[in-house]
């Protein structure tokens, strides 16, 4: 199981002292993938964040390679959220390592400890943030026509988790 220490370097659990993340690390469900093999598929479910432990990832759209990741990186954020199908298909370059927290894990977690939470939802509204600003400086560069600076990946935009029917019940 990954440690305390090497969690915290992850944006999502940015502000917690390593007792709070030590709450947490029960609920992430490690796994590992052969170069080549599927981490996601386009349209198949997903309620799932992962956090790349050792490796890379390639993020397709369709036919279309729209990123790579690698340790340190996260995906899955949008699907965490608001329970749809993968958007994206997540294939590994290499032997790859990663965690996952689970919707339902998150929501074990706000029964569990609210400030643990909404510590948690504060850190991935941030990064969502960041990704969809860099969306913004992407279709700025694209209008521009500055092909260079637009070779970079696309970001989510995500609902209001809120207004989702069934909530945060315990």
């Amino acid at each position: 199981m990954i440690d305390t220490a090497s969690l915290q370097k992850y944006s999502l659990f940015g502000g917690m002292i390593p007792e709070q993340v030590e709450r947490i690390r029960p609920l992430l469900i490690q796994s590992v993938y052969s170069k080549g093999q599927a981490v996601l598929r386009e349209g198949d479910p997903n309620d799932s964040i992962y956090f790349i432990l050792d490796g890379r990832v390639q993020i397709v759209k369709g036919v279309r390679v729209l990123s790579e990741l690698g340790e340190g990186d996260t995906f899955g954020e949008m699907e965490l959220l608001d329970v749809q199908p993968s958007a994206a298909t997540v294939r590994a370059l290499s032997p790859l390592s990663v965690a996952a927290i689970s919707n339902r894990a998150v929501r074990q977690i706000y029964c569990l400890d609210p400030k643990i939470f909404a510590l948690l939802v504060m850190n991935l509204a941030r990064d969502l943030s960041r990704k969809l600003r860099r969306m913004d400086e992407l279709i700025a560069a694209l209008a521009a026509g500055d092909s260079a600076t637009a070779a970079a990946p696309s970001a989510p935009v995500v609902p209001d988790p809120a207004a989702r029917p069934g909530g945060l019940d315990c």
